[in-house]
């Protein structure tokens, strides 16, 4: 069964059920983009595929973007696949409270209680450029311009491409490991393809649990600290918005344009121990 079959079996059910055209529609475009990113057979999906999807839409859209294609899939699973058995995932609440910031002292400890080079360069990677967990797991080689110190989010929030500062403390860290584990696609691989988002909100939980710090942090906080971290440093808001991919920047060709007149520097290099 393709995708192009099961659509057309959503379409016809939920019509024959009296649903808005709206709603068959949102459900349609919904399930094509989890099966394009699920990429299996849809008699085989799992549990599992379903919540990294959603893990990953967490992330990066609105609560209401992410219980619209949750619903949309849950319809997939139960009233096309009928299978009512093994779905029981939630939904996400509306009124969730954003995420804790961290101090400077307590990102310093995060890092500190994390011994595996890669996790930390991965976590050290997300605090220091404001990108989201998905977007970290989903970074290729040549989304990074090493010589420019800028990467690239490529298709991220609204399907649009974002610039990123890379801190000018990570780069060589960054470039000696995608040397030295000969990297040529995604840079932070995982058992099948890329790293999951998942194992990255255990990592962080994990660290943050283990230096002590009595808050709920998971990895939408290090975007936060960035934020949060840059404006104490005197960066006004429209320094920082672009770079959290909250402007509406318009093509490529403007990234590219901004480029050379870039002056925001990373809050991880301003980073100091205390005696």
């Amino acid at each position: 069964m393709d995708i192009c079959n099961v659509i057309e079996l959503v379409k016809r059910e939920t019509l024959r059920r009296g649903y808005s055209q709206k709603t068959t529609k949102a459900y349609c475009e919904g399930i094509k983009r989890f099966l394009r990113v699920c990429l299996k057979e849809p008699k085989r999906i799992t549990k599992k595929d379903i919540e990294d999807y959603i893990d990953r839409l967490v992330e990066s859209r609105s609560r209401n973007t992410v219980n619209l294609n949750l619903a949309a899939i849950k319809f997939l699973m139960q009233e096309i696949l009928h299978k009512r058995h093994f779905f029981r995932i939630k939904y996400c609440k509306r009124g969730r409270a954003l995420p804790e910031v961290l101090t400077k002292e307590e990102v310093l400890r995060l890092f500190d209680s994390i011994s595996n080079p890669k996790h930390r360069l991965m976590v050290e990677l997300m605090y220091s450029s404001g990108i989201r967990v998905g977007e970290l797991v989903s970074l290729k080689v040549y989304d990074i311009e090493f010589s420019h110190g800028i990467g690239w989010v490529r298709h991220g929030k609204g399907n649009k491409d974002r610039m990123f500062i890379l801190a000018d403390k990570i780069k060589a860290k960054l470039k000696d490991y995608i040397d030295k584990e000969n990297i040529k696609y995604f840079i932070f691989k995982g058992a099948k393809c890329h790293i999951s988002i998942r194992t990255m909100q255990v990592i962080v939980k994990q660290a943050a649990k283990k230096a002590g710090i009595d808050k709920n942090v998971h990895p939408h906080t290090l975007r936060h600290s960035f934020a949060t971290h840059l404006a104490e440093n005197g960066y006004t808001a429209e320094a920082i918005q672009p770079l959290l991919g909250h402007n509406s920047i318009q093509t490529t060709m403007t990234y590219l344009h901004m480029v050379p007149k870039i002056t925001v520097k990373s809050p991880f290099d301003t980073l100091q121990k205390k005696n």
